[in-house]
């Protein structure tokens, strides 16, 4: 069986990255199916790179007028708007935890009995997932954090975000605000021993930011947790999938003194599922941080693409083998039956 990947253009803002690089096309390609590519000057590899790998490269949004039976693969939501979904699509849609919007995403795909198999629902038999970007959302949710606790001791706003080209401008950005700031602070990771929890500890071990490092034999009898409170920056780094207590409230911080920056990688403000309830709406690059509560948020949902080279490399290398599984033997392999079984569930709720 022949597959046709279309690897359409990303319309998130500052999106950069990319589920599929050229070197992991070209495997697909050499193992007998087509993968073609949207054009997007802002995608991390340039049109040519796939171009010379064996990839079509095609109009932007040109996957609209492709076979039913093309996977339409991106990373982050298709723009928003009401035409029936009859295609195949794989990419973070973010709409099974009750968030906004969910029902007008899943009512197109209903109308045009499309498919989804979302990014985040890819899991192995120990449902584990296959494929993430934890640990770089983690590292880079650490990272901007880190920075503002040391450039917000300057009295300044946090300037817009940027993406790097790699991870020593980030950190030559973090050295020199550094330089100007004071004393290190103490810092908390909830979902520590995780991808993303890594991602996290490995800035702060680099910049020998003293940690404590949480994760489920710390929070399993329920929060709030006054502890956070205690630290100078939280990172959560736990992705929910039940409703537990909040880690931390409102209450809590009335009296807060140290917590001045939490960087919430998780990043589902309007989810039930949300264990950070202190505020109701994402944050953006061009406003990365949020105030409330007598502290600033960080609840940017796209982090990697700070570092969309080697976020795209690690995540493609993850995804790539698991792409070939679905060319080869269909929507029946176990790891795409399992995202699907998720997608039906909630189509027909």
């Amino acid at each position: 069986m022949k597959a046709t990947f279309i690897l359409r253009k990303e319309f998130k803002a500052f999106e950069r990255r990319t589920p599929l690089t050229p070197a992991n096309a070209k495997k697909i390609i050499e193992a007998g199916h087509s993968v073609k590519v949207e054009t997007c000057p802002d995608r991390i590899f340039k049109d040519s790179e796939y171009q010379e790998v064996g990839c079509e490269i095609t109009p932007i949004e040109s996957w609209k007028q492709e076979d039913e039976r093309s996977f339409i693969l991106g990373l982050k939501e298709l723009p928003l708007d009401s035409f029936p979904l009859k295609h195949r699509h794989i990419y973070f849609a973010h709409i099974f935890k009750g968030q906004d919007g969910h029902k007008e995403v899943l009512n197109r795909y209903i109308q045009g009995n499309g498919q989804h198999f979302d990014l985040e629902y890819l899991v192995d038999e120990n449902s584990r997932r296959v494929a993430a970007f934890g640990k770089w959302a983690g590292f880079v949710g650490a990272a901007i954090s880190l920075d503002r606790f040391y450039q917000k001791q300057l009295n300044t706003p946090y300037p817009a975000m940027k993406s790097f080209e790699d991870i020593n401008g980030l950190y030559s950005q973090i050295s020199s605000h550094k330089e100007e700031s004071t004393r290190n602070p103490r810092a908390i990771i909830i979902g520590a021993k995780g991808r993303c929890g890594s991602g996290a500890k490995e800035v702060f071990d680099h910049f020998g930011v003293e940690t404590t490092l949480w994760d489920y034999e710390e929070t399993k009898a329920g929060g709030p947790f006054k502890e956070i409170a205690e630290h100078d920056i939280f990172v959560n780094c736990v992705l929910m999938t039940t409703k537990v207590p909040p880690f931390i409230t409102k209450d809590i911080l009335a009296g807060n003194k140290n917590l001045s920056i939490i960087g919430d990688v998780s990043c589902d403000p309007t989810s039930n599922l949300n264990p950070i309830p202190i505020y109701d709406d994402i944050t953006s690059w061009e406003k990365p941080f949020v105030e409330t509560c007598g502290l600033e948020l960080l609840a940017v949902d796209n982090l990697p693409s700070l570092l969309p080279r080697e976020s795209s490399v690690d995540f493609s290398d993850q995804l790539t083998p698991h792409l070939l599984n679905l060319a080869t033997k269909g929507i029946e392999d176990p790891v795409w039956k399992a995202a699907l079984d998720t997608f039906n569930k909630f189509s027909k709720s």
